[in-house]
């Protein structure tokens, strides 16, 4: 038997402009280990973006045919653009043992966790306030105002299910929360359900654990 604990999904959500990017990089750089599931979106690619890289970029009849054949594991209606993650790539990381690295809403880290409950964690990251969170997209200065007032429309509404989130992480001061932000992905990484495993087979070769 295998002592390689099982892949985690890591959810980390955020209304638009609370950090959520600059926290999931950092997390990255420091753990290569943890990869970023790179969705399948119909919105038109950005400057700088490459295919497969920031997403899979298709049309809206092909993502309605990859829904028909059931080929996501979550997908959802995001700023008026639709976005999946591929259900064959979070199997295989799963089996595999690798970490992923989702940056989705409540909408999509629902649907993971239904689909996958041993295997979820979510962790959504809170502004200090609306108002904070307004300066913050303003001093962007990459959106016109009317755009700026629906992405706050819709951080309300995301804030509000914030009850379905493992754990809640204030980006107050990015150090601060970037250490909550590891702490709990380090913390979930040595639970005794993913390491069940390996305890398994140091038992089976007679080293206890005192």
């Amino acid at each position: 038997m295998s002592s390689r604990p099982r892949g985690l999904l890591l959810v980390v959500s955020s209304p638009s402009g609370a950090g959520k990017t600059t926290l999931c990089n950092r997390l990255r750089s420091e753990f290569p280990r943890l990869s970023f599931s790179v969705s399948t979106t119909t919105r038109p690619p950005r400057a700088g973006e490459t295919q497969g890289v920031e997403y899979n970029f298709v049309d809206a009849p092909t993502f309605q045919e990859m829904i028909a054949r059931d080929e996501f594991a979550e997908y959802a209606m995001v700023h008026g653009n639709m976005y999946g993650t591929s259900a064959a790539l979070v199997r295989a990381a799963l089996e595999e043992g690798r970490d992923l690295l989702f940056d989705i809403d409540y909408q999509g880290g629902r649907q993971l966790r239904q689909k996958f409950p041993q295997d979820v964690v979510l962790v959504f990251i809170l502004p200090p306030s609306i108002r904070d969170l307004a300066e913050r997209l303003r001093r962007r200065a990459t959106d016109a105002e009317e755009v700026i007032e629906r992405r706050l429309r819709v951080a309300r509404e995301e804030l509000r299910h914030y009850h379905e989130y493992d754990y809640l992480v204030m980006n107050d001061d990015l150090d601060g929360a970037y250490d909550a932000l590891r702490a709990v992905y380090l913390a979930q990484l040595h639970s005794r359900e993913r390491q069940r495993a390996l305890a398994e087979a140091v038992l089976s070769g007679q080293e206890w654990l005192l």
